[in-house]
């Protein structure tokens, strides 16, 4: 009987480390995907505040090349100007010229 009643505790703490161990695992598995989330959460804050920096970038050269382009129609609309102005002149030095008649 006390063979039996011993057989029945070492089952019983073959069980309970058996579910220790297992509580164990459970524990360390979740410490490394927790960990796993971590490094990943890490790695996006980092691509983020890369993409951020970049973005700033971008923005700055299209700021610079908006101002540029700006410059660049006044300078063009300037330029029309000019030619119109001499064209116009040019036109009212000349005598009207008639129209040649028509060959028929």
């Amino acid at each position: 009987m006390a063979s039996l009643m011993l057989d029945n505790a070492l089952a019983r703490l073959d069980g309970a480390l058996g579910q220790l161990e297992a509580a164990a695992r459970r524990r360390i598995e979740a410490e490394r995907s927790r960990a796993n989330l971590e490094t990943e959460l890490a790695l996006m804050q980092d691509d983020r505040a890369r993409l951020a920096a970049d973005l700033d970038g971008a923005m700055a050269r299209l700021g610079h090349v908006e101002t540029a382009a700006a410059d660049v129609d006044q300078r063009l609309q300037r330029a029309m100007n000019v030619i119109v102005a001499v064209i116009d002149r040019v036109q009212a030095q000349q005598p009207a010229e008639e129209p040649e008649p028509e060959a028929g």
